[in-house]
């Protein structure tokens, strides 16, 4: 190289070297100054205000609305909130195992967890609790009411409650235990050969929870199996990679993270041998299949080791990471976005470009990206896993809506429980028509009033006509509408049937066998299990689907 050349050379490299080092400065500048506004504003206000500032909420308040402008998942957690936090990604928790809540204003059992406290002391569904440790409920929340129940391991807690057709309240006294909330609420058999396993989070033990509900139902016959991930939120990153290990070989990536800082690059492999590498398998996502659910079902998709069935996942393809803050507070920020085998990145939303509303922007479909699967398939980023097969949701009629919000189906299943002493088999359970006729009976002088779009709609015009001075000529016509609309809501009771049938079963049957009740009753009308059935029942289909030759 020519001394001019080098001279030019080095001239270049410290031009920009320079350059850089003052893009940093004029950064660590905006940085300290806009520190400086934050502090000073914060103690003008502090001292200036005309009433008592409350330092710590205004704080609070301050750093949430900081951390909301990046993305929904990175926040602040105080240390009096620490407690809540760890129980959400551990599943633990001290108290008695039922899942409370509101009901026309009472606080009552929901549902108590198999061999649990609440269980095992005899607390049932519909439950009203009326005190816990001589504390009344009355005119407390659900939150509280739990903060109430909750404690130390093995300390023992009063509960009185009011049990439906019994006069007098009943007292338990249960011993606290600590909770560890199953990621697997249910598995079983489908039917003599296909298997059933519902995974509702990525806690810690998932895949330990996966894997001994496989080997158990591989005894009992299971030669294919429906991995159901719909409504999984997401959870552990460790606990998708060992998941997915046990459908996929050793030493096979699962996901890659990639962030702004190096530490944050890696890439996640399996370590262990697999349970099965040739079980036919199908998993089912929905649009609140997130996260870690993402990763299992876009590797074992890219893999072309099961076929998606469902509706696209919901989009979250962000990484967070906990970092420990002063105080004994945390922060949970992201730290990168993750991909897939093939290379997706299925984040649906660009929080680095905001709407007008300060919302996210969704990444248009026109900027998604095509990437290939194992055996070839054509598969895409930027909004979630789209299924292999893709299947519709039914809407739920406005009736059934109304009839569920105002606990008409929950109160009826408590009532149908205490004068039936069993159901049978909860797969095999339906309401004949003469005991759909009697629920209909029992809804006689009940408020179950519901508005549909028709009568919004309605509404509309009224206000409209008003507004432009129509009314008076339209309106024998417009109460005629409502007449004949009125009149047909009369018939959505039988309109609907099949419906509100369906969710009541599921109801009644969860008093019986509890979330074991609600899953099995729910398989003969399970749009997405019955699809996956006919699938895995049809070899050549599945193997269509995944390109296997």
């Amino acid at each position: 190289m020519s001394k001019r050349k080098i001279i030019l050379w080095s001239i270049s490299v410290f031009t920009l070297l320079g350059a850089v080092s003052a893009v940093t400065a004029d950064r660590y500048f905006e940085i300290a100054k806009n520190i400086e506004i934050f502090t000073s504003v914060f103690k003008e206000a502090n001292l200036l205000y005309v009433d008592e500032v409350n330092p710590s909420k205004t704080m609070q308040a301050g750093i949430d609305a900081m951390l909301e402008s990046l993305d929904p998942y990175t926040n602040y957690i105080p240390e009096d909130d620490i407690e809540d936090f760890r129980t959400q990604l551990t599943g633990q928790y001290g108290g008695i195992g039922a899942v409370i809540g509101e009901r026309n204003g009472k606080i009552v059992i929901m549902m108590p967890y198999e061999n649990f406290p609440a269980h095992k002391g005899g607390l049932l569904i519909g439950d009203e609790i009326l005190s816990v440790d001589g504390v009344e409920t009355k005119g407390k929340n659900t939150s509280d009411v739990s903060k109430l129940l909750r404690g130390q391991a093995e300390t023992p807690v009063k509960v009185k409650v009011k049990r439906f057709n019994q006069k007098d309240p009943i007292e338990v006294t249960l011993t606290r235990q600590k909770i560890k909330i199953n990621n697997v609420p249910y598995y079983g058999m489908v039917d003599t050969k296909t298997a059933y396993i519902k995974l509702s989070d990525f806690s810690q033990d998932a895949s330990g929870e996966i894997r001994r509900a496989l080997v158990e139902l591989k005894g009992k016959g299971a030669q294919q199996l429906i991995l159901d991930l719909r409504g999984n939120p997401g959870g552990l990153l460790d606990e998708a990679v060992k998941i997915s290990n046990i459908f996929i070989d050793r030493g096979k990536l699962v996901v890659s993270t990639k962030g702004k800082v190096a530490e944050w690059n890696k890439e996640y492999k399996t370590n262990d041998l697999p349970d099965d590498l040739s079980i036919p398998v199908v998993v089912l996502v929905n649009g609140r299949s997130a996260s870690a659910s993402e990763i299992v079902s876009g590797t074992l998709q890219d893999y072309d080791r099961a076929v998606v069935i469902g509706q696209r996942s919901f989009g979250k393809g962000l990484v967070q990471t906990i970092r420990d803050m002063p105080y004994n507070s945390q922060m949970k920020v992201t730290t990168a976005k993750y991909y897939t085998p093939s290379g997706r990145c299925i984040q649906s939303i660009d929080y680095a470009h905001k709407n007008k509303d300060g919302s996210g922007a969704k990444i248009a479909d026109s900027l998604y990206k095509e990437f290939k699967t194992k055996n070839g398939r054509t598969v895409t980023d930027g909004g979630g896993v789209l299924p292999d097969i893709i299947t519709t949701i039914d809407s739920i009629a406005p009736i059934t809506i109304s009839l569920m919000t105002k606990s008409l189906l929950f109160d009826y299943a408590t009532e149908y429980y205490y004068s039936h002493p069993s159901i049978g088999d909860a797969k095999s359970f339906n309401l004949t028509d003469a005991e759909y006729d009697a629920f209909v009976a029992w809804l006689k002088g009940k408020d179950y009033n519901y508005t549909t779009k028709v009568d919004k709609e309605i509404e509309d015009i009224i206000k409209q006509a008003k507004q432009e001075k129509y009314y008076d000529a339209m309106k024998t016509d417009i109460e005629h509408l409502k007449s004949v609309l009125a009149k047909d809501k009369e018939n959505d009771l039988i309109k609907f049937k099949d419906q509100i049938r369906e969710f009541l079963e599921e109801e009644i049957a969860s008093r019986y066998y509890l979330q074991k009740g609600i899953i099995e009753s729910g398989f003969d009308h399970d749009k997405e299990v019955i699809e996956a059935i006919k699938v895995l029942n049809d070899t050549k289909k599945y193997q269509s689907v995944l390109m296997i030759k």
